[in-house]
């Protein structure tokens, strides 16, 4: 069931980015007694911000460990369902996350997580040679007031989608709980509907022995 709510499965030490400063958002399929890890690339003097969900799986727990490029450990969850972590200024290099479900030897849990990478070096509307070519005669505001309006802009834009992720991995998470909360109720309400109607069987029939043995005794 959790291999039909899955994106897509990954292997262990895959990388999650072509390059630097590029935000990703992955749901995968972690498997039971098993740990993977990714890794994201980062420039200098950036902030990286991590956050994950356990979405699916007995539990909806898993170890998380965010290690920076020079080997330092920074983050060290234990069975957490879901974590958020900020890292800034970052270090240029890899970082290592990994997620542990070594813990558990029988249920895979299934994994969302995001990785959002806040540029300090570069804007997504170009450089400062750019601007430097419209004139200020033409504009109503200064040009580094429009550069401030519109990287707010992108922020608040960016922040909503990811925001907006967020939401349906736990749309998805509830769903998923209910579903196994609706199976466990049927099983359970056929069980006990199964042995009150043992129970009704087994009275009558115990008490038309009675009756039979008496009128037995008095013939």
């Amino acid at each position: 069931y959790l291999r039909l709510l899955a994106c897509f499965i990954l292997t262990v030490d895959l990388t999650l980015g072509s390059g630097p400063n590029k935000d990703v958002e992955f749901t995968f399929l972690l498997s039971a007694g098993s740990t993977e890890c990714f890794y994201q690339t980062t420039a200098r003097n950036d902030s990286l911000e991590v956050e994950y969900q356990v979405t699916a799986g007995s539990g909806l727990d898993v170890g998380f460990v965010l290690i920076s490029p020079s080997g330092y450990q920074l983050v060290s969850d234990f069975r957490r369902s879901d974590a958020i972590h900020m890292v800034d200024p970052t270090e240029d290099g890899d970082y290592r996350l990994c997620f542990d479900n070594s813990f558990s030897k029988l249920s895979e849990k299934m994994v969302f997580f995001q990785v959002i990478i806040n540029r300090q070096s570069s804007r997504a509307y170009g450089g400062q040679n750019e601007w430097a070519e419209v004139p200020e005669s033409l504009v109503e505001y200064k040009l580094e007031d429009i550069r401030v309006r519109l990287d707010s802009v992108y922020r608040h834009l960016e922040r909503s989608r990811h925001v907006l992720t967020v939401l349906r991995t736990l749309e998805a998470r509830d769903r998923y709980l209910l579903e196994d909360n609706l199976w466990r109720v049927s099983f359970w309400s056929c069980l006990n509907m199964v042995v009150m109607l043992t129970v009704a069987v087994t009275q009558v029939y115990t008490l038309r022995r009675l009756f039979d043995d008496t009128r037995r005794a008095y013939m």
